[in-house]
C-alpha cells in the first residue's frame, strides 16, 4: 500500500531525510520509529502530500505523491502530532463539515460520520462542543476526522502524546481494533506501545532507515540466539565453577557472574540460534544444584532503539528536522488549498492549528472542493 523507494529531502546543506526506502502491505501495521529530529514528521509530510520530496519516489495505494497528490489523499487518513481542530464546534458538525471537505457525497456523509462515531467511542460526546473536552477524547475526535471519509490507510502521527496513562490505552485499543481493518503507519515515542500494536517496525535515524524488521527478528540480528538467565544454589556453587560448567555446554557463547551470593545468578549468551535451557536443566541435575530460576532474557525493542541510534558518537549531537517551507503546488495542480487544508484526507492537517485557524474559511472550503460557496453549509447541515 505505501512504497518508498530512495526518498530525500535536503534542505541546503542538511538531509531531513536521505535515500530512505521502506515497504508498507495491505493490512499490516508498522511503526515508525526515531528519535527527535531524525526525519520521521517530515517523512510523513512528503507521503501525505504536505511536502515535495528533493529527489526518489513514494508511491500510496499505487499513485505517486507529487503526480497523483490528489488522489493519494483521497486514500489517506492523517492524523497529525499538533491536532488541527475547531474548538467552538459540536463534534457532528465538525465531522460533518470534514467530511463535506473531503468530498465525501452528500447522501452518505450522515452515514460516514455516524460510522467514525461509534468506531472512536464518541457517541455520548457528539453533541458537545470540541473545546470543551478532555485531550483523550479530542485525540479521538482528529481519528474520528482521519476515518470519516473511509480510507484504506492511516498515518498516526504520535497519537498518544501528552495522553495520561488512561487515556493512552483506550487510544491504543482503539489503534489496535482500526488496524484489523487499515493498513496504519504509526509513528510513535512510546516503544512499548509498537511492540503491542505493531507487527513490524522500522527504525530511522538521522534520516536514514537503520533497521526494519519484526521486534523478534530485530532481537536475533542484534543478539543472535539471545541471553539466558540461570539462578543457582547448592553446596560449592559460585560464579566461578557454576560458569566454567556453562562454558563447556553446547550452544553457550560465553558466561558471565551477576551475582556470586547468596544464590548465584549467571548470564548466559547463547551462540547462534540453539536453546542451551535443556542443557542446563541437565547440568543441574548431575551436579546436585538447586535450579531456582532458567529463563530467556531477551532484549526489549527499547534496548534494540537504543542499541541503533547511539551507535554513532555521542558527541555528535542530531540535528533537528528543519522548518518545513510551505509546500509548492504541484503541477497541474491548483494552488488554492492543496497544502492549506487537506480537503482530500490528510495533506494539509500537517500544519498546525494556527495555520487553519482564521485563514481558513468555509467559502475557502467551497473553492478548494469545486462546491462554490454553498459547501460549508452542505457540511453543516
Amino acid at each position: 500500500m505505501i512504497s518508498v523507494q530512495n526518498l530525500t529531502k535536503r534542505y541546503v546543506d542538511t538531509h531531513a531525510v536521505e535515500d530512505l526506502s521502506l515497504e508498507v502491505k495491505e493490512g499490516e501495521v508498522l511503526g515508525f520509529l526515531g528519535p527527535n529530529g531524525a526525519g520521521k514528521t517530515t517523512t510523513i509530510r512528503m507521503l501525505t502530500g504536505f511536502l515535495r520530496p528533493t529527489s526518489g519516489t513514494a508511491r500510496v495505494a499505487g499513485f505517486d505523491v507529487v503526480d497523483d497528490s490528489l488522489e493519494v489523499r483521497r486514500r489517506i487518513g492523517y492524523l497529525p502530532e499538533n491536532i488541527p481542530l475547531y474548538p467552538e464546534m459540536r463534534v457532528d458538525e465538525y465531522l460533518r463539515y470534514r467530511a463535506a471537505l473531503k468530498r465525501v457525497p452528500r447522501g452518505q456523509r450522515q452515514a460516514n460520520v455516524d460510522r467514525a462515531v461509534e468506531l472512536c467511542g464518541l457517541r455520548e460526546e457528539r453533541r458537545r462542543i470540541v473545546g470543551t473536552l478532555s485531550k483523550g477524547f479530542r485525540q479521538r475526535v482528529g481519528l474520528a476526522d482521519a476515518l470519516v471519509h473511509r480510507p484504506p490507510i492511516l498515518i498516526l502521527d504520535e497519537p498518544t502524546v501528552g495522553l495520561d496513562p488512561n487515556q493512552i490505552r483506550e487510544v491504543r485499543e482503539l489503534i489496535r481494533d482500526l488496524g484489523q481493518d487499515h493498513t496504519v503507519l504509526l509513528s510513535t515515542h512510546i516503544l512499548p506501545e509498537v511492540e503491542m500494536i505493531c507487527g513490524r517496525v522500522a527504525i530511522i535515524h538521522r534520516g536514514r532507515l537503520v533497521a526494519e524488521g519484526t521486534p523478534e527478528r530485530l532481537r536475533q540480528q542484534l543478539e543472535g540466539g539471545g541471553r539466558v538467565v540461570v539462578e543457582l544454589r547448592g553446596p560449592g556453587v559460585d560464579g566461578a565453577e557454576a560458569g566454567a560448567a556453562l562454558e563447556k555446554l553446547e550452544g553457550v557463547a560465553s558466561v558471565t557472574a551477576r551475582r556470586r551470593a547468596p544464590d548465584c545468578e549467571l548470564e548466559v549468551v547463547v551462540a547462534g540460534d540453539g536453546d542451551p535451557r535443556e542443557a542446563i536443566f541437565r547440568l543441574a541435575v548431575e551436579r546436585g544444584w538447586v535450579l531456582l530460576g532458567l529463563r530467556r532474557d531477551a532484549a526489549s525493542l527499547e534496548d534494540i532503539f537504543a542499541r541503533l541510534t547511539t551507535e554513532e558518537t555521542t558527541d555528535a549531537a542530531s540535528a533537528p528536522e528543519p522548518a518545513a517551507p510551505p509546500p509548492a503546488p504541484a503541477e497541474g495542480q491548483p494552488s488554492t488549498g492543496e497544502g492549506g487544508h487537506g480537503a482530500e484526507g490528510g495533506g494539509g492537517e500537517g500544519e498546525s492549528a494556527q495555520g487553519r485557524g482564521t485563514a481558513e474559511s468555509t467559502s475557502d472550503a467551497g473553492g478548494e472542493c469545486g462546491d462554490g460557496g454553498n459547501l460549508g453549509t452542505e457540511g453543516e447541515r
